[in-house]
C-alpha cells in the first residue's frame, strides 16, 4: 500500500494517498536540481515530495516558493507540471488583458476553482505612455476591439498621410503549448514583428522569436500544438494595406514557417478594377474548428464593411478554400471588422451584440444545416454602445464564459449553464436556455477590457 501523507497550504488541508506504482515511475528521474540540495520534505524520497506538491492547488505555489530555496526550485522547473499531467491535476486559468485610465496595460489570472485572481508581472520594453503622449493619441487598446484606435487605424489604410502618428497598438494574443504570447503591433508608423512570451512556471516574460512578417490586427488560432497567425495590417508604400500573408510558430523549435496566402478570393472576383481598387479585403477572425482554421473576412471601403464570408485552412492539404456559406454569411459581428467567437465541447459560439443596448445573443454554429442558431438566453451586457470593449470570449473548464464590466463596473466573469427546456418529440433544439451565472466579480485598476486567453498547466 502507498503511503498516507498530509499536506497543510494556503489555509486547507488536504490528505493525499502516494501509491508505489505512481512514485516507482521516478526513482531515477529526479532531477540535478535538487542534488546538492536538502530534501524537499524531510524523510522522505524527492520523487514522492513532487507527488505531494504536484497535488497542491497553484494559486498556493507563489506562498509555496517562500517555504526554502528547494520548493522554490521545484515549482518552477518543468518536472513538477510533467508530473502534473500525469496526476491529472491541471488547472485551467482565465488570463485576462485590460487598460487602465493611464493607459497601462495589466493582465490578471483567474482561478475559477478558489475564486482568487493573481496579478501577472508587467510586461518588458512595450513602447507606450511617454513617447505615444506626443503623437496626440490615446493608446485606446492594444489587440484592436477598442473601436476608436481601430476606427482611427482603418481610416488611414490606403492613406500615405498619417501613420507616423500611429501609437502602439494592435497587438495579438495567443496562447500555446502552456505559454501565452503577444504578438506584433504598430509602434508609431512602423509594424512590428516581435513577440513576448509569458511562462506561467516562471510567471516571467521573455522574448520569444519573431514573425517573420511586422503586422498589426492579425488574428490567432491554435492548431495541432502551434500558433497560427493570420493577416493583419502592414504599412506599404501606398499606406496602411491589409496582408494576406499566414505564419506558423512550433513552440517545440522555436521556429517561424510560412503558409500559403489567404487566396482571398471575393476580392479577385469584383466586377470592376474601379471596385477592386476601392475594396480592401481583410480577415476579420479566426477559429479553430473541426481541425481547420476558419477565417471570416470582410471587404470594406472606410468607413464601410461588407462581409463576404471567409476561408477555410486545412493544415492536410496546406491549402486554402472558400468557407460554407451560411457560416461566413451569419458570422455575427461584434463591431466593423471584428468577429469573435470561441470553440466549447467542439461548439463553435459566437455573441450577436444586435438584440438590444444592454443584452445581447449567443449563437451557435450548426455545421450539418450550415446555419447559426439563437441559444435562448440573453446575455446580460450592460453599457454596450458606451464601451470600448464591452464585453470577451471565453472557453473555460468546458463551459461558455463572457467577461464583461457590471453595473459598478467591476469586471465580471459570466458562466453560462444550461436546463432542458419541457419539450416534447420535435421540438428545436435552441429550447436549452442559457442561464448566466456571475462566478467572480471584482474591481481592478482598469478602466476597460482588452482581451482573453485560457492555460491549462
Amino acid at each position: 500500500m502507498g503511503g498516507l501523507l498530509s499536506v497543510s497550504s494556503c489555509k486547507q488541508t488536504e490528505t493525499f494517498h502516494v501509491s508505489k506504482s505512481e512514485s516507482s515511475k521516478r526513482q531515477k528521474t529526479s532531477s540535478t536540481i535538487w542534488d546538492d540540495n536538502p530534501r524537499l520534505i524531510p524523510n522522505l524520497p524527492d520523487e514522492i515530495s513532487l507527488e505531494i506538491l504536484a497535488r497542491l492547488p497553484r494559486i498556493c505555489y507563489l506562498n509555496v516558493k517562500a517555504v526554502s530555496r528547494s520548493w522554490k526550485l521545484a515549482i518552477t522547473s518543468p518536472e513538477i507540471y510533467k508530473v502534473r499531467k500525469e496526476l491529472k491535476t491541471t488547472e485551467e486559468w482565465l488570463y485576462i488583458l485590460t487598460k487602465t485610465q493611464g493607459d497601462r496595460l495589466l493582465w490578471h489570472a483567474f482561478d475559477p476553482i478558489s475564486k482568487k485572481w493573481q496579478k501577472l508581472p508587467p510586461i518588458p520594453d512595450l513602447p507606450f505612455e511617454d513617447e505615444n503622449k506626443s503623437s496626440g493619441f490615446r493608446v485606446w487598446n492594444m489587440v484592436g476591439s477598442s473601436i476608436r484606435i481601430a476606427d482611427a487605424v482603418r481610416g488611414w489604410l490606403g492613406r500615405t498621410n498619417g501613420p507616423d502618428q500611429i501609437p502602439f497598438c494592435g497587438c495579438a494574443i495567443g496562447a500555446v503549448d502552456g505559454s501565452l504570447y503577444m504578438l506584433g503591433g504598430f509602434s508609431r508608423s512602423s509594424a512590428m514583428n516581435s513577440v513576448f512570451k509569458y511562462d506561467p512556471i516562471l510567471n516571467s516574460w521573455s522574448e520569444s522569436s519573431s514573425m517573420l512578417v511586422g503586422r498589426a490586427y492579425c488574428k490567432t488560432g491554435v492548431l495541432n500544438n502551434k500558433l497560427f497567425v493570420v493577416g493583419g495590417v502592414s504599412r506599404g508604400r501606398g499606406g496602411l494595406t491589409p496582408l494576406q500573408s499566414a505564419e506558423v510558430f512550433d513552440p517545440k523549435t522555436g521556429l517561424w514557417s510560412e503558409i500559403p496566402n489567404m487566396p482571398f478570393s471575393k476580392a479577385q472576383v469584383l466586377p470592376t478594377a474601379f471596385l477592386a481598387d476601392l475594396l480592401k479585403p481583410i480577415a476579420t477572425g479566426l477559429t479553430t474548428y473541426r481541425g481547420k482554421l476558419y477565417v471570416p473576412q470582410s471587404l470594406y471601403c472606410w468607413p464601410f464593411f461588407v462581409d463576404v464570408g471567409g476561408e477555410v485552412y486545412d493544415p492536410e492539404l496546406n491549402s486554402w478554400v472558400d468557407m460554407p456559406v451560411g457560416m461566413g454569411e451569419g458570422w455575427p459581428a461584434k463591431q466593423a471588422g471584428t468577429k469573435l467567437s470561441v470553440i466549447v465541447d467542439n461548439d463553435l459560439y459566437a455573441l450577436d451584440p444586435s438584440s438590444s443596448l444592454e443584452s445581447a445573443r449567443i449563437k451557435v454554429y450548426d455545421h450539418v444545416e450550415d446555419s447559426w442558431k439563437v441559444v435562448e438566453g440573453d446575455v446580460p451586457i450592460r453599457d454596450f454602445a458606451e464601451s470600448e470593449s464591452p464585453y470577451l470570449l471565453a472557453g473555460l473548464l468546458g463551459k461558455l464564459h463572457v467577461v464583461t464590466k457590471d453595473g459598478n463596473q467591476n469586471i465580471a466573469v459570466m458562466q453560462a449553464g444550461k436546463r432542458n427546456g419541457d419539450s416534447g418529440e420535435g421540438s428545436e433544439s435552441e429550447s436549452e436556455l442559457n442561464v448566466w451565472n456571475v462566478i467572480a466579480s471584482r474591481s481592478f485598476e482598469s478602466t476597460e477590457l482588452v482581451s482573453c486567453q485560457n492555460l491549462d498547466i
